[in-house]
C-alpha cells in the first residue's frame, strides 16, 4: 500500500507541456496522508495541478480518521464511496517516488520505489468535491492500487497504479468508458521501476529532511540476465 510519497521539484512542463499551474507544486521528502498533496486534473477542459487533502471525504463521512487515502482498483466500481468519483472525477499525482516496508524478522525495512531513471511518475487516483455552503467547498483524494509486478512483489503486495504521461488526457477525460479506464489500471512493466532500501528515519513522518530518501544499499531493478 502506498503510505508515503517522496516528491521533489519536477519539471512537469515537459511531463505535460499543455498543463495549467493555480498552486505549486507541494514537495516533501516523506510525505504521509492527511495533509495537502497536489493533483492533476482537468478543469475546464484543460489539465490544471491543484492542492487537495490527500484522504477521500465524501459529504457523507462522518469521522475525518476514516478517509481512505487508497482505493483498490478491483472495487472502484462496487463500492459507492469509489464508483462516482471513478466514472466522472480522475486525477494524477506527479511523484518521485513511493515508500514500501519488507517485512524482516525483527522489523521492516523501508525502500524508496522509483522510476529506474528517476524521472517522475504519474500516479493514479479520484477526487471529490464537499461543499461546506454554496459558495465553498473542500477537495480531497485517493490513490488508487492494484498489484505490485513481480520485481517488487517480494516487497509489498500493492501500489498505486501508474499512468504513462502519454495516455494522462485520456484518464482525465470524464468521457472516456470505464472499460478503457480500467485496461489502465495494471502493474507497472519491469523494466519501468527499481527500489533500494532506504534509512529507517522514514518511518516518522515528522522526519522530513532529504536523508530520508538516501539509499541505504543497491537498486532491486530487473537485469539483462532477467530478460526473456
Amino acid at each position: 500500500m502506498a503510505g508515503r510519497l517522496y516528491i521533489t521539484p519536477l519539471d512537469l512542463d515537459r511531463l505535460l507541456p499543455d498543463l495549467t499551474v493555480d498552486r505549486p507544486l507541494v514537495t516533501g521528502a516523506n510525505l504521509a496522508p492527511r495533509r495537502p498533496l497536489s493533483i492533476i486534473r482537468l478543469e475546464a477542459g484543460r489539465a490544471n495541478l491543484d492542492t487537495v487533502f490527500w484522504g477521500l471525504t465524501p459529504p457523507w463521512l462522518k469521522v475525518l480518521d476514516h478517509a481512505p487515502h487508497c482505493a483498490r482498483a478491483e472495487s472502484l466500481t462496487a463500492r459507492p464511496m469509489f464508483r462516482e468519483a471513478f466514472a466522472a472525477r480522475r486525477c494524477l499525482v506527479p511523484v518521485s517516488g513511493i515508500y514500501v516496508w519488507k517485512p524482516q524478522p525483527r522489523f521492516k525495512q523501508p525502500f524508496l520505489v522509483t522510476r529506474t531513471d528517476r524521472g517522475p511518475l504519474l500516479l493514479a487516483g479520484l477526487w471529490c468535491r464537499f461543499h461546506t455552503t454554496l459558495t465553498a467547498y473542500n477537495d480531497s483524494m485517493a490513490l488508487i492500487t492494484v498489484p505490485a509486478n513481480g520485481l517488487l512483489a517480494p516487497l509489498v503486495d500493492r501500489l498505486p497504479a501508474m499512468i504513462d504521461a502519454g495516455h494522462a488526457r485520456r484518464w482525465l477525460d470524464p468521457d472516456t468508458p470505464v472499460e478503457a479506464l480500467q485496461a489502465q489500471l495494471v502493474p507497472a512493466p519491469l523494466e519501468l521501476l527499481g527500489a533500494f532500501p532506504v534509512s529507517r528515519r522514514v518511518n516518522d513522518p515528522r522526519h522530513q529532511d532529504p536523508s530520508c530518501a538516501y539509499p541505504t544499499g543497491p537498486m532491486l531493478r530487473r537485469t539483462s540476465e532477467q530478460e526473456p
